[in-house]
């Protein structure tokens, strides 16, 4: 990944598509997005390891600074580690939710309903443990630095959203402060720091979701 003189191939699968078309493939995308929910109430279903793993390869696509590819990801099934995760995570929520948080947080959090209480670590199927490396190791132990760490996990991240709710899964970004004892359940090496856990799987039959809208185009966007 360093000290390589650059080479370049002929951009050979880039699919241009007709306006109309595009404009078609645009507006369904967004359809499908607008279906998109944060969900804390899990269904235990399994999901299908297939689908984990081509959202994972879906994720490291994503550009990332020196296509260094800063990220991990650690799929988290075996319920003793989950339960371990959530009593850990809790720790830190009580933390949070019973003083360390300013009021002005916890009056913005009361439309969504969340409090220290985190029940979905253990029931979802699957927590996806997202960690960012500040740095790289080479094979003969030299170290290189990554760049653009934040921004790129960030945007591989927001990719791996994306593809779970594409293959009918449900998700929710999960960030206990601080994550590091992630690093010692998961034996994360030290140039590892926890991104997010990103809670996937199967609604639950029953469950329920904010009454919250999203910001108009007019207010997230300005053309000129």
């Amino acid at each position: 990944m360093t000290g390589k003189k650059a080479q370049f191939l002929p951009l050979i699968d880039f699919d241009e598509i007709l306006p109309q078309e595009m404009v078609e493939r645009a507006g369904a995308f967004y359809a499908q997005m607008r279906k998109r929910r944060t969900v804390r109430d899990f269904s235990d279903r399994p999901v299908p390891q297939g689908v984990i793993e081509n959202c994972l390869l879906a994720a490291g696509t994503a550009p990332n600074g020196a296509n260094m590819q800063p990220w991990h990801f650690v799929v988290v099934n075996d319920p003793q580690i989950k339960a371990q995760i959530r009593q850990a995570a809790e720790v830190e929520e009580r933390e949070f939710y019973r003083g360390r948080a300013p009021q002005e947080w916890l009056d913005a959090l009361v439309p969504l309903g969340t409090d220290e209480n985190k029940p979905f670590l253990e029931t979802a199927p699957a927590l996806i443990v997202i960690f960012a490396q500040s740095y790289s190791q080479l094979p003969d132990g030299r170290k290189v630095k990554n760049y653009y760490v934040q921004e790129s996990v960030g945007i591989a991240t927001g990719l791996l959203i994306t593809a779970l709710h594409h293959s009918g899964l449900a998700s929710l970004t999960h960030t206990p402060s601080p994550m590091g004892f992630l690093n010692e359940i998961l034996d994360r090496p030290a140039n590892e720091r926890p991104f997010l856990i990103l809670v996937t799987g199967y609604p639950a039959e029953d469950a329920q979701v904010p009454a919250i809208s999203k910001k108009t185009l007019a207010e997230i966007a300005t053309f000129v």
